[in-house]
């Protein structure tokens, strides 16, 4: 089969969270499966001069693309490379006034107010390389709205061309919150007409929805778990776009994101003092753990437990719950590792509550990958306590480091972690710690359960291997990305 990926994102090129990691690991995952993949990202000038020396070289193919934008005509270059470790094709759409930038979608907190113009440009510069350079997919795969144009485009304009006569088109959703919404005078932006501008495909609330637009238009949808494939259908989580969903629900399919074990694998990853498995995890996490808090400057003891957390300091991600338990919680003999950044005032009480318990408190302000795999490898315990999470990686992350997650029931977390009931201990599939109801108290009840479980080390010790046996492996996620381009593209075969 081939397939097209197309992301505003993908590492190691250019990533601002889960969707870059998706993109890259699950185009690898389709390829070692034997299809042909190919991957259409912006090329981002400044984040790759940036990272240079860790990046694949970028080759000129001599294409050039001139792709219409209301009343202007706006050309673009097409570069290609390879994806690191695998066969698959990486086309990336270089145009400068668009994508040479500071960041991707933001500057100083605020979107770019040219995002539409930016990936409408984009989504129409894919379906164009594709029918010049004649790539006849059998599926074009969009995720999130920056790509939710590609669909519609599909539909509306490419589908009568020989190249896409058998195409389907399917699209991923990786976050709800995130639609693309624009004035409505934006619609000139993509190009389509004017009539596809209506409450059942390109318009919601008066807005031009690009995340709308791809829905309506995929002939398949996935989202990135099945609890949360079932939350977007409900008015709590469907953020306006409930009715649609559940509409299209013979079409949605949840899909639990995967873990690329050759970035993420205590075994040998590179950024960890030491290197460990199911069979030797005690002391190789001890070695970590103490590594870990050398390097953030907390008293060395192995007896301890620590919870890290690394994350988009954000309410959505927890912190509400955890900065109003803090006080009472530091009263316990524990240790907190933060990594993130975010909200200015959520960065500041973690700031503050490092000043106060320079003992027991670590808040680091900002990324590293480095440390973000010590943390993985040198805690105890990982809290996750969010109060929605499509899918989240950190935790697969933590499970398959033997850190064990505590986690608010939602999303993708309730689909990936068991939680140490008395009935999961006694047939050995419990993972981690789950609670229901998300509030303070409830998130602390969890956390006391987790270290009066600690004390006990036989037990601990089996639930962490029991955590480390866990198949989250991308090839079983990619399998059933497979099932779904199949019952897409069957449409387009049989009925072209």
């Amino acid at each position: 089969m081939r397939i097209v990926m197309t992301s505003s994102e993908a590492y190691p090129f250019s990533k601002t969270g889960g969707l870059g990691d998706v993109a890259s690991a699950l185009c690898r995952a389709l390829n070692e499966l034997g299809h042909e993949v190919w991957l259409f990202v912006p090329h981002y000038p400044r984040l790759y001069e940036q990272n240079r020396d860790r990046l694949p070289a970028l080759e000129k193919t001599g294409m050039f693309v001139e792709i219409p934008i209301a009343s202007k005509s706006v050309r673009g270059e097409l570069l290609w490379t390879q994806l690191p470790h695998s066969d698959v094709t990486v086309m990336c759409v270089h145009q400068p006034h668009y994508f040479d930038r500071d960041s991707l979608y933001t500057h100083n907190g605020r979107d770019y107010g040219d995002n539409c113009e930016r990936f409408s440009f984009f989504s129409r510069a894919v379906m164009e390389i594709c029918r010049r350079l004649i790539v006849r997919p059998d599926v074009l795969h969009a995720n999130d709205w920056q790509t939710g144009l590609i669909p519609a485009l599909l539909a509306v304009e490419y589908r009568a061309q020989p190249e896409f006569r058998h195409t389907a088109s399917v699209l991923t959703i990786h976050n709800l919150a995130f639609q693309g919404r624009f004035w409505h005078w934006d619609m000139l932006l993509t190009g389509l007409d004017w009539k596809y501008f209506n409450w059942q495909q390109m318009e919601s609330y008066g807005q031009l929805n690009l995340l709308k637009t791809g829905l309506s238009f995929a002939d398949k949808i996935t989202t990135v778990s099945p609890t949360y494939a079932q939350e977007i259908q409900t008015e709590i989580a469907g953020h306006g776009l409930h009715g649609l969903l559940h509409d299209r629900r013979d079409d949605l399919v949840g899909i639990l994101n995967g873990i690329d074990s050759r970035i993420w694998n205590a075994a040998f990853d590179p950024a960890l003092s030491a290197h460990y498995d199911a069979a030797n995890v005690e002391q190789g996490k001890a070695d970590c753990k103490q590594d870990l808090q050398q390097q953030l400057g907390l008293p060395q003891r192995g007896d301890v437990p620590v919870f890290g957390m690394i994350s988009r300091m954000t309410d959505q991600k927890g912190f509400d719950l955890i900065l109003a338990i803090a006080d009472e919680l530091l009263t316990l003999d524990l240790q907190l590792v933060f990594l993130g950044q975010g909200e200015a005032s959520i960065e500041h009480q973690l700031t503050e509550l490092q000043r106060r318990y320079p003992q027991k408190v670590s808040a680091t302000i900002g990324f590293s990958e480095e440390l973000a795999h010590r943390i993985e490898a040198g805690s105890d315990l990982y809290l996750m306590p969010s109060r929605f999470e499509p899918c989240g990686l950190n935790q697969l992350y933590s499970l398959a480091y033997g850190t064990l997650p505590i986690v608010h029931k939602t999303g993708g977390l309730a689909d990936s972690v068991r939680d140490a009931s008395d009935e999961n201990l006694a047939d050995g599939t419990a993972t981690g710690f789950v609670f229901d109801h998300y509030r303070p108290g409830a998130l602390q009840f969890q956390i006391e359960r987790a270290l009066s479980l600690y004390s006990d080390r036989t037990m601990w010790y089996r639930l962490v291997r029991t955590a480390m046996t866990r198949d989250f492996s991308w090839r079983r996620s990619a399998e059933k990305y497979l099932s779904v381009y199949r019952a897409a593209r069957e449409r387009h075969v049989r009925h072209p």
